[in-house]
């Protein structure tokens, strides 16, 4: 029986910051960030940690699963903003759930890392170790911005998302998988002495343009499927038009596409999971259909999934 995910959920903290606020701060523009990125809002933590948020989406996912916190055997938590060091915040939720005993680790793949996770979680699962996996995507991203550099600032916002991932119905879940990284090209895209993130634009463009599009391709073949196959996708909410690129790559038509970066912002780990949830209660993702998530992130790192949607 294939491994897929059987309860879902998000965080979204609630302050709100719109493109209209950056104008009083920034020499920008609502329009000039609508057009070049997609993004209209992103939601900004203020007195939550890392933690809190993976908490609040974790524990909603668990609810909605259907099981108790107790039959979660392993917690895998995809950040690059941690409270701190350590302990891990996988180990720092794990406590929270009230879950003793279980394995519990942070992974560190930037925006890839909820399909890092996730494939892992697959594994564990195919081969009988666990029955139940929780998996996170969680950023802080306001603590590491660098809120002096409008190029940056205006693109990234805070939430989570969570997923339990257990066995599901024979021919649904995760049909295939692809991983990869480029440390190449981490120059591109890394956290700075200031600790801050650096970003060259230009360069992680193109990146994203040509992997986004070749993965989501890669991980339909890697199942027997086609381009014609896939019902919808959900890339990463890094920018519209890289998400757009990867659509027309696959043929579909902008309805099968999941977009929520106007919402949002890059939630850098968190933003497909959150998407996932947002389709779902917008009736855009149905039992059967087959479901491509796509993303890439700093490292340079990129990952896909294809799966059958449904339990």
């Amino acid at each position: 029986m294939n491994a897929g995910i059987i309860g879902i959920s998000k965080y979204i903290p609630p302050k709100c910051v719109s493109n209209a606020d950056y104008e009083k701060v920034f020499e920008t523009s609502d329009e000039w960030i609508r057009t070049r990125t997609g993004i209209e809002n992103r939601h900004i933590a203020e007195t939550e940690e890392t933690s809190d948020l993976a908490y609040n989406a974790a524990k909603q996912a668990i609810e909605n699963a259907g099981i108790t916190p107790q039959q979660i055997g392993m917690i895998l938590v995809a950040t690059v903003t941690q409270d701190q060091n350590f302990p891990s915040v996988a180990c720092q939720i794990q406590e929270r759930l009230g879950i003793t005993g279980c394995a519990a680790m942070d992974i560190s793949a930037a925006c890839s890392g909820f399909i890092y996770a996730t494939t892992i979680a697959k594994q564990f699962i195919e081969s009988n170790s666990y029955d139940y996996i929780l998996v996170v995507g969680v950023e802080k991203l306001s603590k590491i911005v660098d809120w002096t550099d409008r190029n940056t600032a205006v693109l990234f916002g805070d939430g989570a998302s969570a997923a339990v991932i257990g066995k599901v119905s024979e021919g649904r879940g995760i049909l295939s998988f692809e991983l990869g990284a480029d440390g190449t090209g981490g120059k591109h895209l890394y956290l700075n002495s200031q600790n801050h993130i650096f970003m060259n634009g230009r360069e992680v463009f193109k990146f994203a343009v040509r992997q986004m599009g070749e993965s989501a391709v890669n991980v339909l073949e890697k199942a027997g499927l086609t381009k014609d196959d896939c019902d919808y996708l959900v890339p990463h909410q890094a920018n519209i038009r890289i998400m757009e690129a990867a659509r027309e790559r696959l043929g579909l038509p902008e309805e099968k596409m999941s977009k929520t970066i106007h919402k949002y912002g890059n939630t850098s780990a968190a933003s497909i999971g959150i998407s996932i949830v947002d389709d779902l209660q917008e009736g855009k993702i149905k039992d059967d259909d087959i479901v491509v998530l796509v993303g890439f992130g700093g490292g340079l790192t990129w990952g896909a999934l294809a799966i059958k949607w449904g339990k």
